[in-house]
């Protein structure tokens, strides 16, 4: 079966419908296509649902900008569409004296993203979270927790009302440059051949395959692509201890494994960085010691056995074990020299936060402009 339809957005994560929503609502004819059966079924779905303030990106880079920007965009956007979304606060902690300069040192690269945080000593950050451990901590008080499947079919269901739709169980198979834009041959179910004028490809950790499997795309213009696994568990048989995000100071790779709270109360802890070679989400038990070590140095109190394993996702990430962590890379027709195509490479945290931000920058960088810094 061969089809034509103005916009392809490829992906049916947090970002694709996002960016499949704003096309729509500018009056784009938009088909979502994913794999999986279901949306949000990969990196959407295996993080830590937290709303990010964006104290940890360097000035101007697209992760500062647009976590920022999306942040107020998605609390505003909950806050319409009845999705819960809390900024309950978040307590960046050193446990030692040496880590304090590197609490200042955030404090001023959040300043420097429009982000203000308090600077407190153990005894404020004591009545903030008895149970938690440090020797100073910053206080986050726009960092949050949102519903993100919710969040999703809020996405979808904007974009369907304004005649959009999202096709499930569509993996794409190859691609190719063409003189009116881009043709994609589908399989599943039901294969087929679609015709688009725009492409987006928001594929999170098949971004860069995808890229490359589209005859006439510059090979040269995919960067390398990393997987960086995070494992959570979560705590069973005690009582809640934390009420608010507890982080430590921030590692090679990733956050530090951290508490989150989900919208029940449930904590969960996670994710640390495992550098794998494919995609596999199945939770190592033998992890647990180290977690149980690296949580204990923030609050001594976790009991024996009180861990046990939840999920694992995987971070697409651009840059690798022992470099410098990559900006967000929204590579289009400027960029690569192809007509109507837009990639989304290493959309890793705050990706989800940025989501709304996300969108509007993909937009603009359609029609050839870029978004106020």
């Amino acid at each position: 079966m061969s089809e034509s339809v103005d916009c392809v957005v490829v992906g049916a994560g947090v970002v694709g419908l996002a960016c499949a929503r704003a096309l729509a609502l500018a009056g784009r004819e938009v088909i979502v296509i994913d794999g999986a059966d279901h949306i949000g079924s990969g990196t959407s779905s295996r993080n830590s649902e937290v709303v990010h303030a964006g104290i940890y990106y360097p000035q101007g880079s697209l992760k500062a900008r647009l976590c920022v920007a999306g942040r107020e965009a998605l609390y505003a956007y909950a806050a319409s569409r009845g999705v819960e979304a809390r900024a309950i606060g978040k307590l960046i902690v050193a446990t030692n004296a040496d880590q304090i300069a590197t609490l200042h040192a955030l404090r001023d690269s959040a300043a420097r993203n429009g982000v203000a945080l308090d600077l407190i000593g153990k005894a404020e950050a004591a009545a903030l979270e008895p149970q938690v451990r440090c020797e100073a901590a910053l206080w986050s008080p726009r960092s949050g927790i949102v519903d993100s499947h919710a969040l999703m079919l809020a996405y979808q269901g904007d974009l369907e009302a304004h005649g959009g739709m999202v096709a499930l169980s569509t993996p794409i198979l190859r691609g190719s440059v063409t003189g009116d834009g881009i043709v994609i041959e589908t399989g599943g179910p039901e294969p087929m051949t679609l015709a688009c004028r725009t492409l987006v490809n928001a594929a999170g950790l098949h971004a860069p395959e995808l890229a490359r499997s589209i005859a006439g795309f510059p090979i040269e213009r995919v960067p390398r692509d990393h997987l960086a696994k995070g494992t959570y568990f979560s705590l069973v048989g005690v009582r809640q201890p934390f009420r608010h995000l507890v982080y430590p100071v921030p590692e090679p790779g990733g956050l530090g494994i951290h508490a989150t709270l989900d919208l029940g109360g449930q904590v969960r802890f996670g994710p640390d960085v495992q550098w794998i070679d494919r995609i596999d989400y199945a939770v190592d038990d033998s992890r647990r010691p180290a977690f149980e070590r690296a949580i204990r140095t923030y609050w001594p109190g976790l009991p024996d056995g009180a861990l046990e394993p939840s999920y694992a996702g995987i971070r697409p990430k651009i840059s690798g074990p022992g470099e410098p962590a990559a900006d967000f890379m929204i590579q289009g027709p400027a960029d690569h020299g192809v007509p109507g195509l837009v990639n989304l490479f290493g959309i890793e945290s705050p990706g989800l936060t940025a989501s709304l931000a996300i969108a509007d920058h993909v937009a603009a960088t359609l029609q050839g402009r870029q978004l106020a810094a």
